[in-house]
């Protein structure tokens, strides 16, 4: 009886802690979009931040919990990002964008809002993925990453090729993308996105995902369908990755086919590594913490004087290298990433917070130990 008690209140609380955070957020929104002019560098870097979450959990869904190691997610994206700016730049300045070989017929009166593009955006990658899965899916390991890198490179060569001038501009890029109105439409579209992705992973799809990633043959012989679920993933993946790319269109205004290197998915992967693989929350920590730090430690691009000397490190480039210790620091001490495979609980951080002074505690005793 009272542990049920307790188990009850626990839920209460952390109802009324999760409701306390949902409001404390939204006020943090709401004062930052009616102060936009002054905070207009800290609403760009939660957009951004936002739209790597979508995406850096809709790799975890694939890798973390399916155990497929895929590196096309530049490629999806792509797909997205160039089928959300085609369909909203406004009709009456296409012809100022596709000013070299014009646009092409069948698109040039076609305008879409944005979350209907967006929609259309998700399931052109989709589609994509359901075809390209067929052969690839066959493939295991390095050999299925090194598959999808090159797929992705072959979609990035097909949007710049000069064949495609009339609908993707080719290497000229698309411009005049209309940006967000507000920092609330981001934020709501990527919190029904993870939360749509989140319902998946706890569905009997998601179990069946995660019993394929620990062992396929064991999950195979439970009656699962290897083929057709690792396909799913590879296609529920996809689409919101191509969301994710379509978002990140919107927040750019401007893309071309650079926008979407190999770097991109790299970037990607390591905010899945950092904040852990197999964790939802975790993705959506590291997509913060790899946006944010790369941005707070800007200032070291730039030249520093100290008594009308210039000190030799602080140049161009020397953020990336303070950035990269640092990451090498959380791999060293987070092996699994900042969550590991566990999700974000009241219950967890209050243990974190208790177990903090008894750290302290444990040194303080050690060391007099060795002094006696």
């Amino acid at each position: 009886m009272k542990n049920t008690q307790s188990t009850v209140s626990n839920k209460k609380r952390n109802m009324t802690l999760s409701a306390i955070a949902i409001l404390i957020i939204i006020g943090i929104l709401i004062f930052l979009e009616s102060n936009s002019a002054q905070h207009n560098y800290a609403i760009s870097i939660i957009e951004r931040s936002l739209i790597y979450a979508v995406v850096a959990v809709a790799m975890n869904l694939l890798t973390g919990f399916t155990g497929l190691f895929s590196l096309g997610q530049a490629g999806f994206m792509a797909i997205g990002a160039y089928t959300v700016a085609i369909f909203t730049i406004p009709v009456e300045t296409r012809p100022n964008v596709y000013y070299i070989s014009g646009i092409s017929d069948a698109i040039a009166n076609i305008q879409l809002p944005l979350p209907v593009a967006l929609i259309l955006g998700g399931i052109f990658a989709a589609l994509l993925a359901a075809l390209i899965g067929i052969p690839v899916l066959r493939l295991k390991s390095d050999y299925l990453a090194i598959a999808t890198l090159g797929i992705s490179e072959i979609i990035r060569a097909l949007i710049s090729a000069p064949q495609m001038d009339r609908i993707t501009n080719g290497s000229y890029g698309l411009k005049n993308i209309p940006g967000f109105s507000n920092i609330f439409a981001p934020t709501i579209i990527a919190a029904i996105c993870i939360g749509i992705m989140v319902l998946v992973i706890n569905s009997s799809y998601g179990r069946a995902f995660k019993a394929i990633r620990e062992n396929d043959i064991a999950a195979e012989a439970m009656g699962i369908n290897l083929f057709k679920h690792k396909e799913l993933s590879f296609v529920i993946s996809s689409f919101f990755t191509g969301i994710a790319g379509g978002l990140l269109a919107v927040y750019m205004r401007s893309i071309d086919a650079k926008t979407f290197q190999v770097t991109l998915t790299y970037n990607i992967l390591l905010m899945v590594v950092i904040g852990g693989i197999g964790s939802v929350t975790g993705s959506i920590i590291g997509a913060f913490l790899v946006n944010c730090g790369q941005e707070w430690l800007r200032f070291f691009d730039e030249p520093l004087m100290i008594a009308g000397v210039q000190i030799p490190f602080f140049r161009t480039g020397f953020r990336m290298v303070i950035f990269s210790i640092l990451l090498m620091v959380v791999v060293l001490f987070y092996r699994r990433g900042i969550m590991g495979n566990n999700e974000f609980s009241w219950d967890g951080l209050g243990r974190l917070i208790k177990s903090i002074p008894a750290k302290f505690t444990r040194k303080k005793a050690n060391k007099s130990g060795g002094e006696n």
